[in-house]
C-alpha cells in the first residue's frame, strides 16, 4: 500500500497512522520512538474467523 504524504515531516508519521487505522478492521498499529522523534510505523491485520459455539462454555450439552 502507498501512502501519500504531507508536505511536513512532523505530520508525515500522523497521516501514515491515520491511513494506517482506516484500513484495518481487525489489528494494531505500532509507533516507534527513537529519541523523541517516530522512526517507524507497523501494522498487523488479523482476520477473524466465526465459528459455532460447541455445546455449552465449559463443555456441558
Amino acid at each position: 500500500m502507498k501512502t501519500t504524504l504531507p508536505e511536513t515531516a512532523s505530520e508525515a508519521w500522523l497521516e501514515v497512522v491515520r491511513q494506517k487505522v482506516a484500513s484495518l478492521r481487525f489489528g494494531s498499529v505500532q509507533i516507534t520512538v527513537h529519541d523523541g522523534r517516530v522512526t517507524q510505523v507497523e501494522s498487523v491485520e488479523k482476520t477473524r474467523f466465526v465459528t459455532p459455539r460447541e455445546e455449552g462454555a465449559n463443555g456441558q450439552k
